[in-house]
């Protein structure tokens, strides 16, 4: 199950358009021109550097004078023409766990608005299969890729959805955290003038524990559990990037998706009349849609109103009990089979917490800030995916 949701109208995008100039005496011609005479007359022949930055002749003499392997890595993504669009208000985005369930939707939504995307990840093998054409690196290269970024997205982290033996359980924390460290630390050590100016950082409902009575916002205190602890570890790290910085911390509820998350173990069982709540079925809910999800990140990313931890959530969690009503509901199928606790218990271990128990958190923030979510209802959520 994925565990991961604006805006006054208001756009500051200047702040995300950070743009050393190059010295070739193009220093009034637009970014776009700059970038494109900078790449052809100063890199060697037949090599396509990625970046709407212009180059100064000492930093391209730099980048002459690479090993290979770092100019194969450089080839990765041919220079994307934005002939007629203006260039002021697009960003370079650095993205950790892009090929994941959100990172993939993410990344085409950034690419559908003109913005250019850097993967990185930790096999450059698998992520050249969902983004060919884009520049990649792996953790060894993730700091070049990092400087001269206007926005940097974290999402990386192993599932969690599995049986949690203590080795997993160690890794679903260090995945979490040593990518963070990893990004925080190129963030801190980029000079000045190419440092990204916003860090998106993901992390989850899991911090505030679970609960059948309570309601939780972003003011609410941490839970006393494992993923609780986890979320603070997470947290903490991100933290620890620079003031100047503007920090976003998500934390993700629950993403429905029909190709993915919950929804993709669910759906195939309700399909064959095997459906049905888990335990109690009085468990929280705390859902979001992905497209609202991508969008929530999205504001966070242009808009500088957006600080601190924000619930990714939609405003209207349910009992899951009424989730499987309504998923059932909108395949035309039952809802009649329930899983016994114990049996989850006994697939997952400690795991099946992840099901068996919930919490209602509330996305107050977004709320305040104006976010317009699209999905308020599970309902309407649920039609949307069925009928896509």
């Amino acid at each position: 199950m994925a565990m991961a949701g604006s805006i006054p109208a208001t756009m500051e995008t200047s702040s995300l358009s950070k743009r050393p100039q190059c010295d070739t005496g193009l220093h009034s011609a637009p970014l776009s021109l700059r970038s494109r005479w900078c790449s052809a007359s100063l890199l060697p022949s037949g090599c396509s550097f990625i970046g709407s930055f212009g180059f100064s002749s000492s930093a391209c003499s730099h980048y002459r004078s690479l090993p290979k392997l770092q100019w194969q890595r450089a080839k990765v993504l041919p220079i994307v023409s934005q002939a007629g669009q203006d260039l002021n208000d697009k960003m370079i985005v650095s993205i950790t766990g892009a090929t994941g369930f959100v990172g993939r939707k993410l990344v085409q939504r950034l690419l559908s608005e003109g913005h250019k995307v850097r993967v990185l990840t930790r096999s450059a093998s698998n992520a050249v299969k969902y983004f060919p054409g884009i520049e990649i690196a792996e953790e060894a290269q993730w700091a070049d890729l990092i400087q001269g970024s206007t926005a940097v997205i974290n999402l990386a982290g192993n599932p969690i959805s599995t049986r949690w033996s203590p080795e997993v359980k160690a890794e679903i924390m260090k995945s979490r955290v040593d990518a963070t460290s990893k990004v925080v630390e190129a963030i801190n050590a980029a000079p000045q003038e190419l440092r990204p100016s916003v860090l998106v950082s993901a992390t989850a409902i899991g911090f505030y524990g679970t609960s059948e009575t309570q309601t939780f916002d972003e003011l609410s205190p941490s839970g006393a559990d494992y993923l609780s602890r986890v979320c603070r570890e997470w947290e903490s790290t991100a933290q620890k990037v620079d003031s100047d910085v503007r920090l976003v911390l998500v934390r993700i509820g629950i993403v429905l998706e029909s190709d993915g998350g919950a929804l993709a173990q669910m759906i195939p069982l309700f399909k064959l009349y095997a459906g049905g709540p888990i335990g109690s079925g009085k468990q929280w809910f705390s859902w979001v849609h992905r497209d609202d999800l991508v969008g929530l990140i999205m504001e966070a990313l242009k808009n500088s109103s957006y600080r601190g931890v924000i619930n990714g959530t939609a405003p209207n969690p349910v009992r899951f009990s009424e989730m499987c009503d309504q998923l059932g509901a909108a395949l035309g199928r039952p809802s009649w089979l329930p899983v016994p606790a114990f049996m989850l218990q006994a697939l997952l271990g400690e795991g099946a917490q992840l099901v068996v128990n919930g919490q209602r958190v509330i996305p107050k923030k977004a709320l305040e800030l104006g976010f317009k979510f699209k999905y308020k209802y599970v309902s309407d959520a649920l039609k949307a995916i069925v009928s896509s």
